[in-house]
Parts: C-alpha cells; sequence; structure tokens
C-alpha cells in the first residue's frame, strides 16, 4: 500500500432511469490490478451535491490503488426516496460488470458513503437485494451486494435525526427530510440503524465508521448505536472518532491531521477488505 499510482479520471453515463442521463467520475489507478473498488454515494442532506463534492478523498484513494466511481443520483426536488437506492444498486452493479475494464473485479467492490451518503450507503449494502431497492433493467450475471462499507458521519438512523432536528429547529434540515422521505414510516423502514434492532434480514459486510465528536449534524450517540447494534446482530465493524472535530471535516480541511488520519484509515481499510478476497 505504499506504492503511488499515477490515476486517469472518466466522466461516464452509469444509468439513465426514465432517460434521464446519471453520470459517474471514474478514478483509474494506472498498472495492472486487480484493484480494489469503490462506489462513493455523496452526501448533502438527500437534496444537494454531486460526484465531485468528496475530491479530497476519491483522489488519494484512487492513488493508492483503489478504482473509486463517485456518482451523481436522482434526488429531490425530481426525486424521491427510493430513487437514489435503485441508482446506487445500479452503480455497484455496473462496476461489477464494466470493472475488467478499469482494473478491478466484482468480488472487489464496495462502498464509500458521507453523511447522507453514508446513510444510503449503508441501507444499500444491508438490503442489495430488496426488490424496492431494484433499478430499472435490473438483472444479469451480477448482484449489488458488495465486500465491504467505508462510513463518514453516517446518518444511519434519520428517524432520530428527524426528530432531533425538529426539536433544535434547524429548519433547513426539516426541510431536507420532507424533501427526500415520503413520510416518517418511509424513516423507520429505510432506517439502517433499526433494520438492525428489528433483526430484519440482511447482508452485513465489514464496516469502517468514522465519527467526529463535535459533529452537531447527528444525535451525539449515533454512531456508538449503531456499532452496538451492528456487533449485536453479527456483524464485523470499527468504529473511529476524531476528538473536537465537526460534520464532514475532510472537506472543510483536507489537509489537516485528522483529515488526512481519516483519508488514511478509509485507505487501509479498502485495501484490508478487498484483500482478503483477493
Amino acid at each position: 500500500m505504499s506504492d503511488r499510482y499515477d490515476v486517469e479520471i472518466e466522466d461516464l453515463e452509469y444509468a439513465s432511469p426514465g432517460g434521464s442521463p446519471l453520470l459517474a467520475r471514474l478514478y483509474k489507478p494506472k498498472g495492472p490490478g486487480p484493484f480494489p473498488g469503490v462506489v462513493e454515494v455523496h452526501g448533502g442532506a438527500w437534496t444537494q451535491n454531486d460526484r465531485l463534492t468528496n475530491t479530497p478523498i476519491h483522489q488519494p484513494l484512487a492513488e493508492s490503488g483503489v478504482v473509486v466511481m463517485a456518482i451523481d443520483f436522482r434526488m429531490p426536488p425530481g426525486a424521491m426516496y427510493p430513487a437514489s437506492l435503485r441508482d446506487i444498486n445500479a452503480a455497484v452493479r455496473w462496476l461489477k460488470a464494466n470493472g475488467g475494464r478499469y482494473g478491478t473485479r466484482p468480488d472487489l467492490v464496495g462502498l464509500l458513503g458521507t453523511s447522507s451518503g453514508g446513510h444510503q450507503a449503508m441501507l444499500s449494502a444491508l438490503r442489495p437485494d430488496d426488490p424496492l431497492f431494484a433499478p430499472e433493467g435490473s438483472g444479469g450475471p451480477h448482484d449489488a451486494k458488495v465486500a465491504f462499507v467505508a462510513l463518514c458521519w453516517s446518518v444511519l438512523d434519520p428517524l432520530a435525526r428527524y426528530r432531533m432536528v425538529q426539536s433544535k429547529g434547524i429548519q433547513r434540515l426539516v426541510d431536507a427530510h420532507h424533501a427526500y422521505w415520503p413520510s416518517e414510516e418511509d424513516m423507520s423502514k429505510g432506517n439502517p440503524q433499526l433494520i438492525l434492532e428489528r433483526k430484519d434480514k440482511s447482508e452485513r459486510p465489514p464496516v469502517l465508521l468514522l465519527q467526529g465528536t463535535n459533529d452537531d449534524n447527528l444525535t451525539p450517540d449515533m454512531a456508538d448505536r449503531f456499532a452496538a447494534a451492528y456487533r449485536d446482530f453479527g456483524g464485523q465493524i470499527t468504529l473511529e472518532k476524531f476528538p473536537g472535530e465537526p460534520h464532514a471535516f475532510i472537506g472543510k480541511d483536507p489537509g489537516s491531521a485528522n483529515s488526512r488520519r481519516a483519508i488514511g484509515l478509509i485507505t487501509a481499510f479498502v485495501h484490508e477488505k478487498a484483500g482478503a478476497n483477493g
């Protein structure tokens, strides 16, 4: 993992639900591979941002020898839950089907998500075969199961977060919940924390969860509760905390010691878990 690779970057269309193209930025290390593959799901309260948001994570991860597919997906006001889950499902299938061209393999593909993107990445990983999340024209030899999931400051209990922002009067986040979620019932059903607590049928790939301790976008115990529930349901999870760091701290200061440490942890985790399948 000490090697550093030159990286080719390409924007491509990976799906077109309803005839509307969805783009991904694909980072391909120059080398023989096979490399781990990561589908990256950006944050933005389910309603904002795009495939370029987490470039400070994408670039060093790709330079370490990881194929990174950072995706755009449907968002409000054009689409509500579960449309984005269908797009993530489609992206994982696409990377598995096309990975040979980019130096990865289906069994080396995982997910990376930040904030609301972490919610969606984890939900997709837990329920890759859920018919509700099946993309248009799904089928073929590849499914949406993943080898690992890396999560950063993730909304792993959207119902608890909704109630928190309501009580605090954080209107922009209340509005984001209303824009993305059709109902509180959906916030419960599409809720990684509650899926684990209910012991619903699910996949449980290895997880890395990074969390700052000064994150006012989430309930203070969200990461701890999720890690405990994941372990209780037989999953493997590593929770790493960053004292004093706020929500989305890598993007706010990519060169800080904690940001560099976080990127290093993501990189090591991806290589380790993909290597277990290699």
